[in-house]
């Protein structure tokens, strides 16, 4: 051999992650360079004939069946108008206290997010429903962005979670675990949102004017008429899994029916809703699962090369504690997941990351949460913040990217503290799927 296998691996990381950095599509990427990769290391019919056999042995796992599920709810919701009266819900509820418009894009967000499970789909439909609302009340831009582009990327933390479903089965850990796991975390992150902006909007009034929503039990009633379905929805499937009565895959299938059931009772079914929210979920679970093989096949090559077994003995000589081991991941996560899509980052570099953090004994569904959070924060960090360039999309351009950097800054630190406080006291992960597996 001309080069050796380790540094055909190590090739073969800077090429990914260069590709990615310049938008090459990842499930591309991943496939192309694994191939090449298996072919150098174990020849071109040996590595052909693992990367047709992976690809077939992945997607016959059922657990990935509650990816399209899930999805599908999330369509039918947002699509058949069961997600359109959140924020005036939200802001009948909480728009008279101090960043009461802030605070209702928070808890509209994170109930969007649980629906869709897309941190870009919530920032995208939320930037164009609670933004234009916040200007109008006369908020500082920065702040109505800023809220809306942190809100969305709760969609990845709030199960039902795609990224769970994924990590789950990566790191062959119980995805019921995961989703209950994501409860506490999940609202911890939107209550230290809340409180920020609450401080922020008390001390500087100018940010963030009270307004003066009119409130009526009549008109709060119709507003909880009209949203009550969602929340009833993800409550349901969340008690079932918690208390054992379904699996994660058989919550999917139950909720993309009911989903279907809420929108058609309520006379917003058509011919033209169904087939788009069949379609998006198609064209979504196509793309997830191209990122999901091609990952696959690059840790499949990445094994081979010996480049997981060289990175664990460079830890265990250099890190002495988990705490240690997790901050430089934090570190890797947050600067990478600036440029590179969160589902793809979190995929290939777990080959990388789980013989270390088995070694050292972390609890993989702990871990599992930290990892979510860690990659929620680079969705926002500058200078690209994928996140962030959605709400510039979707708003038209109209307001600078450096405003909405400027007002995500303040919550990267609140997902900072959220993060430290994650892993000072991990059992605020770690209590709800102990109470539900009865330990």
């Amino acid at each position: 051999m001309l080069v050796s296998d380790l540094t055909v691996g190590w090739s073969g990381i800077g090429v990914v992650l260069g590709l990615m950095v310049l938008r090459v599509p990842i499930g591309v990427t991943l496939v192309l360079v694994s191939l090449a990769g298996l072919a150098i290391m174990i020849g071109p019919e040996s590595g052909l004939a693992m990367i047709t056999a992976v690809p077939y042995n992945f997607v016959g796992d059922w657990s990935l069946s509650a990816i399209p599920m899930f999805l599908l709810m999330g369509y039918l919701a947002a699509n058949g108008g069961l997600t359109s009266g959140l924020f005036d819900f939200m802001k009948l509820a909480l728009g008279r206290v101090h960043g009461g418009l802030a605070h209702a894009s928070v808890g509209a967000c994170a109930l969007f997010a649980a629906a869709s499970g897309s941190t870009f789909a919530t920032g995208a439909a939320m930037s164009r429903i609670a933004v234009p609302e916040m200007l109008k009340a006369g908020y500082h831009p920065g702040l109505a962005t800023g809220v809306v582009a942190a809100s969305g990327t709760l969609g990845s933390l709030i199960p039902p979670s795609i990224l769970m479903i994924l990590f789950g089965i990566f790191a062959n850990q119980s995805i019921g675990q995961l989703f209950v796991a994501g409860i506490l975390p999940g609202i911890l992150s939107a209550l230290i949102y809340m409180g920020m902006i609450w401080l922020r909007a008390r001390m500087n009034p100018e940010l963030a004017p009270r307004s003066e929503i009119p409130f009526s039990v009549q008109r709060f009633g119709s507003a909880l008429l009209d949203v009550w379905p969602l929340p009833v929805l993800i409550f349901s499937i969340m008690t079932g899994i918690f208390f054992g009565i379904f699996s994660p895959t058989e919550a999917g299938a139950l909720g993309a029916s009911l989903a279907l059931l809420i929108v058609f009772i309520r006379g917003n079914l058509n011919w033209r809703i169904l087939t788009n929210s069949i379609r998006e979920t198609v064209e979504s679970t196509a793309s997830i699962f191209i990122i999901a093989v091609g990952s696959l096949m690059f840790s499949r090559m990445l094994t081979i090369s010996g480049v997981p077994d060289a990175i664990s003995t460079a830890f265990t000589d250099t890190i002495t504690s988990p705490i240690q081991m997790l901050l430089v991941i934090a570190v890797v996560y947050i600067v990478l997941g600036m440029f590179i899509d969160a589902i793809g980052l979190m995929l290939i570099t777990l080959p990388i990351f789980l013989p270390t953090l088995q070694e050292m004994n972390v609890d993989l569904i702990w871990f599992g949460i930290l990892t979510i959070k860690m990659l929620e924060i680079g969705l926002i960090t500058p200078p690209i913040g994928l996140n962030v360039f959605v709400i510039y999309s979707a708003l038209d351009r109209k307001i600078p990217l450096t405003t909405i950097f400027k007002g995500v800054f303040w919550f990267i630190a609140m997902d900072v503290l959220t993060l430290a406080i994650l892993i000072a006291f991990p059992r605020i992960t770690l209590f709800l799927p102990a109470l539900a597996s009865g330990n």
